[in-house]
């Protein structure tokens, strides 16, 4: 039988780099997204290689959250993974002037909507036991601070605590969990964080030779594939050409 794989937010970036490669090594798909349109034109093209099931959900949306995983088709039912890509940051202005509404997103999409999914579906990697896992897509964001990061490197910061915790509260079930922390990595993630800015976007990649959503999904599939007796509790991943800073000094 094929393993089967749950992605949140796989109409862009990761997500949908994930389902790609997913699909071309043989797994089933379960893959939700806000986006109906773009989830079913990936579904649709992916639907050649592999059984897929595209769920259009809001990650934030606890009730049909519940709904949707409640009633998976029962070819869907047996799960080995659960890849929690679904995120955002939004703005990079300074706390004292973001915008409050901006910071409830974020908690909403980044830690209560992967609280939902992994809730909801931890009785299914339960049951598959051996060989199970869960890969949370948190930030070197979470390990680093850097201006602007506020509220976005506060929740992946979670991201990385409670995926630790799962690994103790997991013990003797077989279902493993990964932390994966990516670095500058160029995606229209950082256009939904501009607000749609695409010179600012463009600006921040310039010559950068950033991390692609491939390699993430490479590493992805390559972190799930790994002989089951094995968890990797955490991975930081960088380009080579992003480093780290001496501490910021103001001088009056």
């Amino acid at each position: 039988m094929q393993p089967t794989v749950f992605i949140t937010g796989a109409t862009s970036g990761f997500g949908e780099a994930c389902a790609r490669r997913f699909a071309t090594a043989g797994w089933s798909l379960i893959i939700s997204g806000r986006r109906s349109e773009r989830l079913q034109a990936l579904a649709d093209e992916l639907a050649a290689q592999t059984d897929v099931l595209p769920l259009v959900l809001d990650v934030r949306d606890r009730s049909a959250m519940e709904t949707a995983i409640a009633n998976l088709p029962p070819r869907f039912a047996s799960l080995r993974a659960l890849v929690n890509n679904a995120g955002l940051a939004l703005g990079s202005d300074p706390a004292q002037d973001c915008d409050l509404d901006h910071w409830e997103t974020m908690v909403d999409t980044n830690i209560k909507g992967l609280l939902y999914a992994t809730r909801l579906l931890l009785p299914r990697l339960i049951a598959h036991g051996a060989g199970a896992g869960i890969v949370n897509l948190g930030s070197i964001a979470g390990n680093w601070p850097y201006p602007g990061s506020h509220v976005y490197g506060a929740s992946k910061a979670f991201v990385r605590q409670f995926s630790l915790n799962l690994r103790c509260d997991l013990q003797g079930t077989g279902v493993r969990v990964t932390n994966l922390e990516p670095g500058l990595c160029e995606s229209e993630f950082s256009l939904v964080r501009f607000a749609g800015d695409q010179a600012r976007y463009d600006a921040i990649y310039e010559g950068a030779n950033a991390i692609q959503p491939a390699d993430i999904a490479e590493t992805i599939l390559w972190i799930l594939q790994q002989p089951a007796h094995l968890n990797i509790n955490s991975l930081e991943l960088m380009p080579v050409s992003q480093a780290w800073n001496n501490f910021a000094i103001h001088r009056a």
